[in-house]
């Protein structure tokens, strides 16, 4: 085995690791959109002049995206909630930029299309080893496949 080939595998097996530093970030950065939604933190959602209506669709919006993060970020009842949020994520891509044009820089809806798919994969991989979903049922998450190079 050449040098090369032993620094490759040695990152290989990082690969849980890094599934679950993904899953993490992920759910960081998703949950801002939520909060911007329900408690305008970090910011405002432009153009909110008034109060959010809880149960309208962007009250909903803001309800799945940070409680939903939230469970995303701990790791719990990953599968199905990652299934909820990829749902979300298509109609918000559909319903809210799809109509102002086809190419995603054109019309703002990068994030939601990228969200989609990840929460997509997640609905499929779970949440990785470090999640509580992982100590609740080890046997699901205690092996990773990693392509061949």
């Amino acid at each position: 085995m050449t040098r090369s080939n032993s620094i490759i595998r040695k990152w290989q097996g990082y690969a849980p690791q890094l599934w679950s530093l993904l899953r993490i970030v992920a759910a960081i950065l998703f949950i801002q959109f939520g909060t911007m939604k329900l408690f305008g933190y970090p910011i405002v959602m432009p153009p909110q002049a008034g109060p959010l209506h809880l149960f309208s669709e962007i009250g909903v919006a803001g309800i799945l995206e940070t409680f939903g993060g939230g469970l995303m970020l701990i790791g719990l009842f990953t599968r199905p909630v990652a299934f909820i949020l990829s749902g979300e994520m298509a109609v918000a891509y559909f319903q809210g930029h799809a109509p102002n044009g086809f190419w995603t820089l054109a019309n703002g809806g990068g994030d939601a299309v990228f969200f989609c798919f990840l929460w997509l994969y997640f609905s499929a991989a779970g949440a990785g080893p470090w999640s509580i979903d992982a100590k609740r049922k080890p046997s699901l998450h205690s092996h990773t496949v990693v392509p061949e190079l």
